[in-house]
């Protein structure tokens, strides 16, 4: 907003550089409001921090973000999605899809914290049969939010929407009544990360130096036809053995193999190999359930692969 930035009477300017989001060593996303004055189009505030948007838009899926959030007084992360129709100028889908203005665009907040009391995360949507207004809405208390990860979530379906924390459902949107003033949400949506500072979260703690919001994944699930191409002939003759272990697998297939990768259950890249395919000592890894990719060519196929 001009001459006042952004809405809800936030007091942070956005800023894009590492010092306000960045990917740490463990492969963690840091969204960062700091305490500094900051002068953005001739408008100086006194903390920064980041909003992050998304280049990938999707309609229905299930969401699934993992991540610690701030508990500072007056700290406002959210985890969010817009239409990508939003009339919204200068940002990445406005040129070429923005004809929409807000509410009418559509607004799913998968995650806010701040807005209650310590602990309590919200779920909630915004169109135009609300005003924009925060009605449609519902919460959750969980354990400690910042010491914690938790997996915060939304299934969205043509009929209705979820709100979870850690797999258990606390809230669903479904209006008996669906146009376009109800649900909007039959077309693409995109995801925001961002953490504010005031506003409706309220008065900042006069101590506060700076905070962080850190996502350990992102993740969008669609449903898709069941592949029974290129992938079917490697999966049938993949071999991984002995599984569950302790030290080192086998893997044998029936085509040459160029390449392994292992996940964590979490989807954290834990290791890769393209030489030598056929064994992977795993002797040095915590017990736990992982997932192997095994790529031959263009084929893929996933195992499941548990450690003891």
């Amino acid at each position: 907003v001009p001459g006042v930035g952004w809405a809800n009477n936030e007091e942070q300017h956005y800023t894009n550089r590492t010092d306000n989001s960045f990917v740490d060593n463990s492969g963690n996303l840091n969204i960062v409001a700091i305490k500094e004055p900051w002068t953005d189009q001739g408008l100086t505030k006194q903390y920064t921090s980041a909003r992050l948007n998304s280049k990938f838009a999707f309609t229905y899926g299930r969401v699934d973000v993992r991540a610690k959030l701030p508990s500072n007084n007056g700290t406002w992360p959210a985890i969010w999605t817009l239409g990508k129709n939003i009339y919204e100028p200068g940002t990445f889908w406005h040129s070429s899809y923005g004809t929409t203005s807000w509410p009418g665009c559509g607004e799913i907040d998968i995650m806010e914290h701040g807005l209650g009391a310590l602990n309590h995360v919200s779920g909630s949507l915004h169109t135009n049969s609300s005003s924009g207004a925060t009605i449609n809405t519902g919460g959750v208390t969980v354990s400690d939010v910042n010491a914690n990860y938790h997996v915060y979530s939304m299934n969205w379906s043509p009929n209705q929407i979820t709100f979870l924390v850690d797999g258990v459902g606390y809230y669903t949107y479904n209006p008996s009544n669906k146009d376009d003033n109800t649900w909007p949400f039959y077309e693409d949506q995109f995801v925001l990360l961002n953490l504010a500072m005031g506003g409706y979260s309220g008065a900042i703690d006069s101590n506060f130096t700076q905070a962080s919001m850190i996502v350990d994944y992102v993740r969008v699930y669609q449903e898709a036809p069941l592949s029974v191409g290129a992938n079917l002939n490697l999966d049938r003759t993949l071999r991984i053995f002995p599984n569950p272990t302790t030290e080192k697998i086998h893997i044998s297939a029936k085509k040459t193999l160029s390449k392994i990768i292992l996940y964590d259950v979490y989807g954290k890249h834990i290791l890769k190999k393209e030489n030598d395919t056929e064994t992977l000592d795993v002797s040095q890894l915590n017990s736990g359930v992982y997932f192997l990719e095994v790529y031959s060519n263009t084929e893929k196929a996933i195992k499941k692969l548990i450690i003891n």
